[in-house]
Order: C-alpha cells, then structure tokens, then sequence
C-alpha cells in the first residue's frame, strides 16, 4: 500500500485543500469470483484511513457519512472494476468535499435496482441517498475510471 498524504496547512481556509490521496495494489477480479481477502480487507483500511484525514483537518461531523461512502465506492471498484490499482482521492474544494475512487478501468457505475431478497446491490443507491442529504452529488468520469461523489462542508466547519 503507498500513502500519499498531504498535511494541510491551518493558517489556510478550509475550502481548497487536498486532505489524502491513497493507492492499494489488488488483484483484479474476472468472472464475478469473490475477492482475495487481502483485497477486500482494504476497503476497512482505506476506510478507517479516510476517517482518520476527515478527523485531522477539522471535519469530524461528516466521519460516518464518509466511511459509508468510502465503503460504498471502494466496494464497488474492487468488486467490478477489474483493476490492479484502486486509489481514493479526497479534497475540500469550493465549499465541498470530494471523494473520488480511481480505478483506471472503463465502465460507468450505475443504480440498479435490487430485488427485495438481493444481499447486496444498495450501495449506489445509499450514495446517491447520502450526497443528496448534504447538498452533493454523484457520478463517474474519465470514462468510467472514477466515480466520485460531493458533500456540501457544512458552514460551521469551514474557517
């Protein structure tokens, strides 16, 4: 796992800051098998990681929102994507917080409808669900290779 991590500056504003940029090595899925349970064991690390930068540059009100959603996307890279590469990507730019998964991989994330009785299938649907609660929104772009999401930085947190 490389960690790239940049330590902001508190004499800076809040908005326009880069809070973490982090890249796990997996290996890549074909045929709907399940993960290595290394690889699946990194969506708790990256997680647990972006809990922690969310804590240190002041945004702790918006911890548990981020874990779902880091979960959520880093989910869904290692599960769908095919990639050998997964990085999560955070930032506070103009008054949001991004959050975006890259997995250099084609292929446009989309909301499925899951059946009554499916165990699993939700969890861009809880995205779209979180985001709207705060202001966000979601998608995907460089053709697929990363989906991101927006959460509005409630004015109390900015500085």
């Amino acid at each position: 796992m490389t960690t790239t991590a940049v330590r902001p500056s508190y004499a800076a504003p809040l908005r326009d800051r880069d809070v973490m940029s982090q890249w796990v090595d997996i290996d890549p899925r074909h045929g709907g098998g399940q993960p290595r349970p290394a690889d699946a064991h990194y969506v708790g690390v990256l997680r647990r990681i972006a809990a922690a930068r969310i804590r240190y540059c002041g945004l702790g009100a918006l911890t548990d929102e981020v874990m779902l959603l880091v979960s959520e996307l880093v989910t869904n890279a290692v599960l769908h994507s095919g990639a050998k590469r997964i990085g999560l990507v955070m930032a506070v730019r103009d008054g949001f917080l991004e959050i975006a998964v890259v997995d250099g991989m084609p292929g446009v994330a989309t909301l499925k409808e899951a059946d009554e009785d499916a165990e699993s299938g939700r969890g861009l649907a809880l995205v779209e669900t979180v985001v709207k609660e705060h202001g966000g929104t979601w998608g995907t772009s460089d053709a697929g290779a990363k989906t991101w999401c927006r959460l509005a930085v409630p004015e109390e947190l900015e500085r």
